[in-house]
């Protein structure tokens, strides 16, 4: 089994500002090296499933921070953190690890409930709506352009063929093809013009979005297959989190006398 240094490194790092205690891993150069840093190390591989907590891994860690330690030594005395590009990169990571910090301690004294997170997944369920359109569209420069095509349309011409001149070059081949979608994830405008539409309808008036002016088909409908509270759960707890993290830092911003 081997440890992966580009993981090693990232969990180093993490636990740089890890507190000392008595007990030393190692001694370099009269420089002690706490144990407690290399079992934070071990403990953020082990929870983020890299490997289990076995000698070998200990043994790679413990050869790791030795070689850092020895690094960051001959890189003090040639005066390395004195320069001012590495002062300034330690600042900025010292930033991070402290509003890092503020941030897991507001969350933990803020923590995201059941009921916010049901209230977001309802709210999710209102706004994508119950059904999936495939939909089609043709788009062009001008509301006239547009309705000359509806027109064709009404006369016989087949929508697929009319779309090959469409200004959407990405869909113009297939037919002006849109794929399955909820209405949501179209502009309001677009989405308005063809959710009252029934299957095989093409819309009667040219619809207006900031690309242009669109005709727009219906190809299908069905039920939308909306995946349920307990499949996204984390990611609505996650998003949530930041939002309050982001709420947060909003107010502080706006208490702040900034010059």
């Amino acid at each position: 089994m081997t440890f992966k240094p580009a993981r090693l490194l990232i969990a180093l790092i993490a636990v740089a500002v890890a507190p000392a205690f008595a007990q030393n891993l190692a001694v370099v150069n009269g420089k002690p090296i706490p144990s407690s840093r290399a079992d934070a190390v071990v403990k953020q591989v082990v929870e983020q499933g890299q490997q289990p907590d076995t000698k070998e891994l200990r043994d790679a860690i413990k050869q790791d921070l030795i070689a850092r330690e020895v690094l960051m030594q001959e890189a003090v005395k040639q005066g390395y953190d004195k320069k001012p590009d590495v002062k300034q990169a330690l600042e900025n990571a010292r930033q991070t690890i402290v509003i890092n910090a503020l941030a897991r301690d507001y969350i933990e004294k803020h923590p995201v409930t059941d009921a916010e997170i049901q209230a977001e997944y309802d709210r999710f369920k209102a706004t994508t709506g119950d059904k999936e359109f495939h939909v089609r569209h043709i788009l062009v420069d001008t509301e006239q352009q547009a309705k000359d095509v509806i027109a064709k349309i009404k006369g016989g011409a087949k929508f697929e063929e009319l779309a090959k001149q469409s200004k959407d070059t990405g869909t113009a081949n297939s037919g002006g093809d849109l794929d399955w979608a909820s209405p949501s994830a179209f502009p309001k405008e677009f989405s308005a013009g063809f959710v009252n539409l029934q299957k095989g309808q093409v819309t009667e008036n040219p619809v207006h979005t900031a690309n242009g002016w669109h005709v727009i088909k219906v190809d299908d409908i069905r039920a939308a297959k909306l995946p349920t509270l307990e499949e996204v759960k984390p990611q609505v707890a996650e998003a949530l989190a930041q939002q309050k993290l982001q709420a947060y830092q909003e107010e502080m911003v706006k208490k702040a006398k900034v010059q």
